[in-house]
């Protein structure tokens, strides 16, 4: 029986296709190809930081803009992968780890980011109580954070556990974290961030399953 986040992850990346992407890389936030926006919401930066960056098709798309772009990861399998498709790219880098010890570490480094993002990824999997405050430290002055995952299942709000392996398969799980626009605005206004805009993106189709989108900001 284990909550085992690396275990999960290395099972999932083995079970995406390992294709090389049609160049150009595109930089989106939904699960919809074309909709929505792009890397604009990152406000131009020169360094970021990916949460959770699974085939790194992100991070090496702004390194292919200019951006001095990093990735962390859990999985060792996508750590390797993206390493393999990816790790040619100047400025693109690709880390192994648990996000909240890898921000832990940058920030006692004085490690600073312009932005910090998640694209369907660990933010949605990580205790915010836990991992906002880590996300602070980490980013500059007026530096940006965005993220995005699936709305909430009405009603269904905070802490969500769903098993890993089937419901025939070993008794692996994890945990995502679900709330409303709302909520998430006074989440983050909480600890600390500023200029928040907390949204749900419709569908190309409005009766297909939207994206929650987030931004804000870290104070002066």
């Amino acid at each position: 029986m284990s909550h085992d986040l690396e275990t999960y992850w290395n099972r999932y990346g083995e079970g995406v296709k390992d294709e090389e992407p049609a160049e150009p890389l595109t930089f989106g936030w939904t699960q919809y190809d074309g909709h929505g926006p792009g890397e604009e919401l990152l406000e131009q930066p020169d360094t970021t930081l990916e949460l959770g960056f699974g085939r790194g098709r992100n991070v090496a798309y702004l390194a292919r803009k200019g951006v001095r772009a990093t990735g962390v990861d859990i999985s060792g399998v996508q750590c390797e992968r993206a390493r393999e498709r990816y790790g040619h790219v100047p400025g693109a880098r690709f880390e192994q780890g648990e996000v909240c010890q890898y921000l832990t570490a940058a920030a006692d480094d004085g490690e600073r980011f312009d932005a910090i993002y998640s694209v369907w990824g660990a933010l949605w999997f990580t205790d915010p109580e836990r991992l906002l405050p880590l996300v602070r430290r980490c980013l500059a002055h007026r530096g940006a954070l965005a993220f995005s995952n699936a709305p909430a299942v009405p009603g269904s709000y905070g802490v969500q556990g769903m098993y890993g392996a089937g419901f025939k398969g070993r008794r692996l799980w994890i945990y995502r974290w679900a709330y409303t626009p709302e909520d998430w605005t006074e989440i983050l206004q909480r600890h600390g961030f500023v200029d928040v805009d907390a949204r749900v993106l419709e569908a190309p189709d409005p009766e297909n399953v939207g994206t929650l989108i987030v931004r804000a900001r870290a104070p002066h």
